[in-house]
C-alpha cells in the first residue's frame, strides 16, 4: 500500500476528480485505501458517513474528544452511532499533558495566548497518533467554510502536515465544492442526525469555550475563536490551509 501511495500523482488525481460528485470521490478512497478513516465532528461529516455507507460497510470513523465539547455534541455522536450502527472511535488527549497545562496556565489561557497550545494538546496530538496508523483520511472541509484559510482546498491532496515522504498520507475532501446549503439539503432529504446546537444559532461547532452562535449575515467561522484574526481560524487539524508569510 505504501508503494502505491508513493507512485500516485496526487495533482493529476485531484485534477481528474476536482468536479466529481462526492460519492465518486468516496468510491475512489474506499477502493484504494483499506487503511482509511473518516474524521467526524460536524454536519458535513455525517454526510460523509452516509456517503461511505452507500459504498462500503467497513469504513472506520473517529472523533476527537477534547474533554471540552458541548453536551449536545456528545449526544450527536451517540445519535450517529445509533443511526448507522457503527463504532465511532473517540480519541482523547494525554491526561498528564492537559493537567500540566491547566495547572500552569488555568482553564482559559487561550483567550490571552491564542488557541494553538490548547488545541495542540487536546486535538493535534491525539490526531497525529491516529493518523500514523492510516494511509488516508476523509474530512468534511468545504471551500466556503473559511475564505481566509479554505478557499483553495483540493478534493484530494497529500497531507504534508501529518504525513511524510517515508510514510505518505492522503487526505480526501469530498465536499470541498459543496456549499452549506447543499450539506443541509442532503441532511434534510435523508433525515440524518445533526447537532441540536444548530437550532440555536451555532453553525461551526468546536469546543464549548471557543464556540458561540453567529449573528445574521455573519460568516460561520465567526463563531470560532472570535477573539483572533480570521486568518488564524484553524485549530491545526488543517494547518496546511493557513497562508504562509515570509
Amino acid at each position: 500500500m505504501r508503494s502505491f501511495l508513493v507512485s500516485l500523482n496526487i495533482a493529476q488525481l485531484n485534477l481528474e476528480y476536482s468536479n466529481q460528485d462526492p460519492v465518486k470521490i468516496m468510491e475512489l478512497a474506499v477502493a484504494h485505501f483499506p487503511e482509511l478513516a473518516i474524521s467526524f465532528s460536524g454536519a458535513e461529516d455525517v454526510v460523509l458517513i452516509d456517503l461511505a455507507s452507500r459504498v462500503s460497510d467497513t469504513v472506520r470513523v473517529f472523533s476527537l474528544d477534547t474533554g471540552r465539547l458541548h453536551p449536545e455534541t456528545y449526544q450527536f455522536i451517540e445519535a450517529v452511532r445509533d443511526h448507522y450502527g457503527i463504532a465511532i472511535e473517540l480519541l482523547s488527549p494525554e491526561t498528564q499533558a492537559v493537567e500540566t497545562l491547566v495547572k500552569e496556565k488555568g482553564l482559559f489561557s487561550f483567550y490571552k495566548e491564542g488557541h494553538q497550545e490548547c488545541c495542540g494538546l487536546r486535538k493535534i496530538a491525539p490526531l497525529r497518533r491516529k493518523l500514523s496508523t492510516l494511509s488516508a483520511w476523509v474530512t468534511g472541509q468545504r471551500k466556503d467554510q473559511s475564505p481566509s484559510t479554505r478557499a483553495h482546498i483540493p478534493v484530494i491532496e497529500q497531507d504534508h502536515t501529518f504525513g511524510s515522504e517515508q510514510q505518505p498520507l492522503i487526505k480526501f475532501n469530498p465536499l470541498a465544492n459543496w456549499s452549506s446549503e447543499q450539506v443541509w439539503n442532503y441532511i434534510r432529504m435523508f433525515e440524518l442526525p445533526y447537532n441540536t446546537l444548530h437550532e440555536r444559532g451555532f453553525v461551526s461547532i468546536g469546543c464549548e469555550p471557543c464556540t458561540r452562535p453567529v449573528l445574521p449575515n455573519q460568516h460561520e467561522r465567526e463563531g470560532r475563536w472570535w477573539w483572533e484574526a480570521s486568518t488564524q481560524k484553524e485549530c491545526g487539524l488543517h494547518a496546511g490551509n493557513i497562508p504562509q508569510t515570509d
